[in-house]
């Protein structure tokens, strides 16, 4: 882990992270991928950082949904080809790694939502997502009987989201 108040390594760290995952991010993603499964910096240091990137525009928002999406910019990527060196080369392998076998699995995470409240009438309403990039690509509503059943739907979006928009699309479009 790069010591506490290193900024200006984490700040390159992080967009390191977002021109590896070539895509936007949230903060909880960034400050997972970053503090919570490696040790790349702090969780503090990592959300410190999160705004300084942003107030210096070396990244920006480009939604402001339920998870603000942020996106590096030119100044940053233009910084971080003058000075990525300066991140240490095994956690620039590191991130590399980290990010090859896990890309997907964040991807999925940040585009799939899902939530659940319970009725007046003691049944549950399922809130399922499919977030793109500038509107949802998918959203479904619907009523099931208890809250284990709820809850289950709820579990297993992230992982069946793909295949549940597929037979929708497939069905209705042939």
């Amino acid at each position: 882990m790069i010591k506490s108040g290193e900024t200006s390594i984490n700040k390159l760290i992080i967009l390191f992270v977002f021109d590896k995952m070539e895509t936007a991010l949230s903060e909880r993603t960034i400050v997972d991928m970053c503090s919570s499964s490696n040790e790349w910096m702090g969780y503090m240091d990592c959300v410190n950082v999160i705004h300084k990137l942003l107030d210096d525009n070396f990244i920006c928002v480009v939604n402001e949904d339920e998870d603000t999406l942020y996106t590096i910019t030119r100044d940053g990527r233009e910084t971080l080809a003058n000075f990525y060196i300066n991140i240490p080369k095994s956690v620039r392998e590191e991130i590399s790694i980290f990010v090859k076998k896990n890309s997907a699995k964040y991807r999925n995470r940040q585009e799939c939502r899902s939530d659940y409240f319970q009725n007046k009438d003691g049944t549950y309403t399922v809130f399922l997502k499919i977030l793109g990039t500038v509107q949802p690509m998918l959203e479904l509503k619907f009523v099931v009987p208890d809250r284990k059943t709820a809850n289950k739907i709820y579990k297993k979006w992230e992982e069946k989201a793909a295949d549940v928009y597929s037979v929708i699309y497939e069905n209705l479009c042939d």
